[in-house]
């Protein structure tokens, strides 16, 4: 694996932790109720979509079984449709769809040679 995806790997996990903070121990009625939550969880996802834009392409191919096209695409609906956006939605993927893309992430990291 190059050093640069290992980097941006290391970076959608840290992304992912801070994610997990904003939201912990917090019900879907009290994440709907929060504007501050909902911001910072939006924010915070369309970082990690972002990220995952700027992984090689050969990683990505290699590694298929991520959502990687879906986790770029919910970061454009969130930062494109914000007043459109169904928060709902926001909150099942921050809070279940996330959590496996992490352990999925780690297992990457995990299995792949360390950069030279």
């Amino acid at each position: 694996m190059k050093r640069h995806d290992r980097i941006i790997l290391m970076k959608i996990l840290e992304e992912s932790d801070v994610l997990a903070t904003i939201i912990y121990d917090l019900s879907e009625e009290q994440f709907l109720t929060s504007e501050d939550k909902k911001r910072a969880t939006c924010m915070t996802l369309i970082n990690i979509g972002e990220l995952v834009k700027n992984l090689d392409i050969e990683l990505r191919m290699k590694h298929n079984q991520v959502p990687w096209k879906e986790v770029a695409g919910f970061r454009d609906v969130v930062s494109h449709g914000y007043f459109t956006l169904r928060l709902p939605e926001v909150w099942v993927y921050a809070s279940q769809e996330l959590p496996v893309l992490k352990t999925q992430i780690k297992e990457i990291l995990e299995n792949e040679e360390e950069p030279d």
